[in-house]
């Protein structure tokens, strides 16, 4: 066979495979939009951005260029004031839009926002959402082992309705003031003292009865029982626990750990002895009356009690991962 015929048939061979090479580039349309639905509404731009929502995933493509739903320049009006890459900012009825990325961007400002030059994989794909999950962080939160006789140190406390003496809130629990006696001089302080504390805790006309801080049981010198309820009950101070600690965990950003709130002993460690023994770690306040007779030698006084307490709170921290 002549070299110039069989030099002919190679070259033909080698344009027609060229060519058909160059006619599969040029027709292939990467895309199929028969799924695409746009969103039917009154209201254009609602009706671009459920459609964006309800077909996230799939190619603004479909719902521009080739379906001609909308045009590039109103799905971009429509959606660029939402247009936040770290959160969904579009809740719809149909999903949610997250707004464009850089690529798309591009695409629908033609290069006036956004990056050009990006695949068309980038370029129509909505971004992915990233997996969020959550933690639980648990913390105590208390007001920690208390030992100062200072008065007005309970959380209730903004400043004292009597002296008018502004003060900031403390980290106690507080019984309420109990009410003021008679006007007494000094050399009858003591008992008036004793006196004031069975008001503020119901403990009777007795004014030696024991109070235990944990029960809130009353006995008598001898450790009988006495059938008086005393105030606040258990119950009610761990009710003053749960809220301080509910006022606590919010103010961090956090919730209070149901049944995790516990009382324990007042501010005050020294019981005293004697005449002067006013129970242990019952932690009692004191409040002078300057409305009473102002002679040094008649006054009246008030008594509360205080409890420490501690408790859980729990935050739950979100956080993004790609």
């Amino acid at each position: 066979m002549p070299k110039f015929f069989m030099l002919g048939i190679v070259l033909s061979l080698l344009l027609v495979a060229g060519y058909g090479l160059t006619t599969i580039q040029a027709r292939s349309i990467p895309w199929d939009c028969t799924d695409w639905q746009a969103f039917a509404h009154s209201d254009r731009t609602t009706s671009i951005l459920e459609s964006l929502a309800e077909n996230r995933g799939k190619t603004l493509y479909c719902g521009v260029d080739q379906s001609d739903t909308f045009t590039k320049a109103e799905t971009w009006a429509a959606g660029k004031d939402r247009n936040e890459r770290d959160d969904t900012v579009y809740f719809g009825e149909r999903g949610q839009f997250r707004g464009f990325i850089a690529a798309q961007e591009g695409y629908l400002t033609d290069g006036e926002s956004g990056v050009t030059g990006v695949s068309i994989d980038r370029i129509f794909e909505f971004p992915r959402e990233e997996r969020r999950y959550k933690r639980v962080k648990r913390f105590d939160v208390g007001s920690g082992p208390v030992t100062s006789k200072t008065d007005n140190t309970c959380m209730t406390d903004l400043r004292s309705d009597l002296d008018g003496v502004v003060r900031q809130p403390g980290t106690l629990i507080c019984s309420g003031w109990g009410g003021f006696g008679n006007q007494v001089g000094p050399s009858t302080y003591e008992a008036e003292y004793g006196r004031s504390r069975t008001r503020a805790a119901n403990l009777g006309a007795e004014i030696h009865r024991r109070l235990n801080w944990e029960t809130q049981a009353i006995t008598d010198n001898n450790g009988n029982a006495v059938a008086r309820a005393a105030r606040p009950s258990a119950d009610q101070w761990l009710a003053l626990a749960a809220a301080a600690a509910d006022q606590a965990c919010r103010a961090r950003g956090a919730r209070y750990v149901a049944g995790s709130a516990e009382f324990g002993p007042g501010h005050s460690d020294d019981k005293g002895s004697g005449n002067f023994y006013v129970g242990e770690n019952l932690g009692w306040f004191y409040h002078l009356d300057p409305h009473s007779n102002t002679n040094v030698n008649a006054h009246a006084f008030r008594a509360r009690q205080s409890r420490t307490w501690s408790a859980t709170c729990k935050k739950v921290v979100r956080r993004t991962r790609k």
